[in-house]
Order: C-alpha cells, then structure tokens, then sequence
C-alpha cells in the first residue's frame, strides 16, 4: 500500500507484548523470524543485534537500510552521514514542513525521503531528521555488526497501529488505516494489557513502581535495557556498581552506566522479581 500522508496517532494505545513491552527478554543469539502479509497487515521479521536492538529491514529510495525499531523516538531519523547514499533531499521553501527541528537541545536538518519501503508499506515523500548516530555506530563496530542507517520512531509506528511481538520477534503493521479489528490470529492469550500514556512530545509512558515507590517508566524500544534515573535511584538509596558499558543517545554525549539490583519492579500489573537494571543522568 502507497501512503503520501498517515493520520496522526491517538492518545491512548494498549500495547500487548509476551511478558510486556518495556523489557525485552529474548534469546542471547539473534533468530530468524518469518513475515506473514495480508491485503491488510504486514508481519515483518526483526533482527536482535549484539546492542539488543531490534533491526527491520527496509529500503530507502530502493537501497537498502538497516533501521531500529524506536518508540521512545518521537521521528524517525537517518544517520546523516547516510543522507547522500540514500539521495535524501531537502524540504523545499513552499514545504509546510519545517528545515529543522530541535532533538535534546540541538537542531537537526529535516529531509525528504522519496519513497521509504517497509515490507509491502510504501511511504511516498516521508519527512526524516538526520542525525549523529556515530555512538551507535562505534558501538556496532567494535560488536562485529552492521551499523544501523536509522531509525523508525512514533510518526509510523503510531498510524499504522505497530503491533511489537518481543517473543517471535515480529514488527506488525496495519497497512489499511480504514480497516477496523487487529492483525488475525495474533495470539493474546495470558498476556496483560497495561494502558500507555502518550505526552505532548510523542513519548509513551507507563505508571510503574520501584521497590514500591511509584515511578513513571518511558516505553522506549529503541533503549539496550532497562534503565533508572540516577538521582532516583539515590533518593531510594539503592546500591549501585561500576560497569564498562556507556550509553549514549542523540545530541546527547555518551554517558556511564551503573547497576542496580531492584527487589520489586512493576510495571501496570506486571510484578519483576530481582531485576537488575542500568542508572545513568536521564
């Protein structure tokens, strides 16, 4: 299916997912997934990546990309040393849409992406921000992996109504906007629905608890693990270690990562018990 404009998301999405979707816990070894289309869907295979990203395969002006699956982005994003490989273009002065826009405190370029294929969705004249994903790059290479060319973040995840199946590792698109009812025979059974919460800035949110102590948790799969606010997790006195891992994120320098050891994570009705998780300056 061909799309020039997707509507805009709704303010409240149930995301469904085999344990729940802010922790990802998949095999250690990367396995294939196989894709099932409908006229209506498109089930589409991911990849696990050494970063524990989750990778779709897509093409960018017919070439091909390698893009992670982000919810915690608001846009979607090309790294910008990929912009000329990808024959990415400019808005225009007549565009509605803006040449910049600001990403944690610095601006990044708008450009325009001819046609961006994903499975048998076809999006014509998408609007991306290309950005530094040189962290992310380093980080890929030292690993061993094909560096990512980008992102999919909310502006398509949300239209078309983005299923995330952690356990087969399947992104699930509604291609048909004006069909009604979800992807057939996907299998709901003992999972738990917890309602998200979408801010102003297309950020998803879960209320959850640390240690009994309510907390407010981002749903972010584009993150490696799970991960607390330092000052939190000093309010709440709880100990923390050294690791060698550092994060970093876009416009933002890279940052260490410490432990935790959290007795009771829960997230809606979810209990996690002995969870470790990542502290850094959020």
């Amino acid at each position: 299916m061909t799309s020039n404009h997707l509507p805009r998301a709704r303010r409240l999405l149930w995301v469904w997912c085999a344990a729940l979707a802010l922790v990802i816990e998949l095999a250690a070894t990367p396995h294939g997934a196989v894709a099932r289309t409908t006229p209506e869907f498109e089930a589409l295979p991911l990849v696990r990546s050494r970063q524990n990203h989750l990778l779709l395969r897509a093409f960018i002006n017919g070439r091909p990309a390698w893009l992670t699956v982000d919810s915690g982005a608001p846009v979607s994003a090309i790294a910008v040393n990929r912009r000329q490989y990808f024959r990415l273009k400019p808005t225009t002065a007549e565009s509605s849409l803006p040449a910049r826009v600001q990403i944690n405190g610095a601006f990044n370029n708008v450009a325009i992406a001819r046609e961006l294929r994903i499975g048998g969705l076809t999006l014509v004249d998408e609007p991306v921000v290309t950005v530094d994903l040189g962290g992310s790059a380093r980080a890929a290479r030292m690993a061993h992996e094909p560096q990512i060319d980008g992102i999919i973040g909310a502006d398509i995840l949300f239209p078309t109504q983005a299923i995330l199946d952690c356990q087969k590792q399947l992104l699930i698109l509604k291609t048909d906007p004006n069909v009604l009812g979800s992807f057939p025979g996907f299998n709901r059974r003992g999972l738990r629905a917890v309602p998200i919460q979408v801010s102003d800035g297309y950020n998803l949110y879960v209320n959850g608890s640390v240690n009994g102590e309510p907390a407010k948790l981002m749903v972010d799969t584009g993150s490696f693990t799970t991960l607390l606010h330092r000052s939190f997790v000093r309010r709440m006195r709880i100990a923390t270690r050294e690791t060698p891992y550092s994060s970093s994120a876009v416009n933002l320098r890279e940052r260490g990562v410490r432990v935790a050891n959290i007795r009771k994570l829960t997230v809606g009705s979810v209990n996690i018990s002995s969870k470790q998780v990542g502290v850094i300056d959020l």
